[in-house]
C-alpha cells in the first residue's frame, strides 16, 4: 500500500536521495572507483577518455572489463560483446525498480534517463529505502541519489587521474585491489540465483586457463562458458532435488 501525500515536495525527497552519497555503499563505490582511476592510467587509458567512461559507462564491472580489454589487446568486437553481455545482466534490476519509483504521470523519457544510472549500488541502496519514500516522490529521490553518486565519481576520477600514479606502490596496490573486490563482493551479494553463484566460481577458475589459450577473448569465454556450466549444474542440482 502507498504512503500518503507527502507535502514536502519533490526537491525535498531529490535532496534526500542525494545525501545518500554519505552511506556506505556509495563510500564503498567511491573507494573502489580509486581504484578504476590507477587501474586506467596503468592501463594508459587518456584522461578525457576515463573521464567520459566514468560517466557514461555506469557500472563499475563494465568499465573494468573495458581496460581489461584494452590491456589484453582485444579486438573492438570482442570488446563490444564483452562489456554488452556484462551489462545485460543490469535489465533484470531495470525492470524491478523501474515499477517501483514510477506513476502513472511519470514521462517515459524520464525513465529512460535515470535509467542510465541503474547498476548495483544505486539498485541495492534505492530498494531498502524506497518503501519510506511517497510514490510520487521515489523518482526525484532516486535521480538525487543517482546523479549525485555519478556526479561524485567523475570529479573523484578526474581530480585523482594526475596524482594517483604518483601513490606509493603498496598505496596504489590496495586501491587497486578495491576494484576487483568491489567486483566480486557486489555481484555475490546481489546474485538470488544458485546458478548465478556456480558461475562466478567456475568463471574465476576459467579465467587463466582461457588468458593462455585465447587471451583476445578469455573473458568473453569464460564467461559464456562459465554461465552455460553453471546453468546445467543448477539444471542438474534441482532435478536431483526433486527426485
Amino acid at each position: 500500500m502507498s504512503l500518503p501525500a507527502d507535502p514536502a515536495g519533490g526537491s525535498h525527497w531529490f535532496f534526500r536521495g542525494m545525501r545518500g552519497i554519505f552511506s556506505l555503499p556509495a563510500i564503498i563505490l567511491m573507494s573502489a572507483f580509486v581504484g578504476f582511476c590507477g587501474f586506467a592510467v596503468e592501463a594508459g587509458v587518456p584522461f578525457g577518455e576515463t573521464v567520459f567512461m566514468t560517466g557514461m559507462i555506469w557500472a563499475l564491472p563494465a568499465k573494468v572489463l573495458l581496460v581489461g580489454s584494452i590491456l589484453a589487446g582485444a579486438s573492438l568486437p570482442a570488446a563490444f560483446i564483452t562489456v554488452a553481455l556484462s551489462s545485460i545482466r543490469l535489465m533484470p534490476m531495470v525492470a524491478a525498480l523501474i515499477p517501483e519509483i514510477r506513476t502513472e504521470k511519470t514521462p517515459t523519457w524520464l525513465l529512460l534517463l535515470l535509467s542510465h544510472f541503474i547498476a548495483i549500488t544505486a539498485y541495492v541502496f534505492t530498494m531498502e529505502r524506497i518503501r519510506d519514500v511517497p510514490r510520487e516522490h521515489r523518482v526525484a529521490f532516486f535521480a538525487g541519489f543517482g546523479i549525485t553518486v555519478t556526479g561524485a565519481n567523475i570529479v573523484l576520477v578526474a581530480v585523482l587521474y594526475s596524482t594517483v600514479s604518483q601513490l606509493p606502490a603498496m598505496v596504489a596496490g590496495a586501491l587497486f585491489f578495491l576494484t576487483p573486490v568491489y567486483f566480486l563482493t557486489s555481484i555475490w551479494a546481489s546474485t538470488r540465483e544458485r546458478a548465478g553463484r556456480i558461475a562466478m566460481v567456475i568463471g574465476l577458475g576459467l579465467g587463466p586457463l582461457f588468458h593462455q589459450v585465447a587471451p583476445e577473448f578469455d573473458i568473453l569465454y569464460a564467461g559464456v562458458v562459465g554461465g552455460t556450466l553453471a546453468f546445467l549444474a543448477d539444471r542438474a542440482w534441482k532435478a536431483r532435488s526433486a527426485s
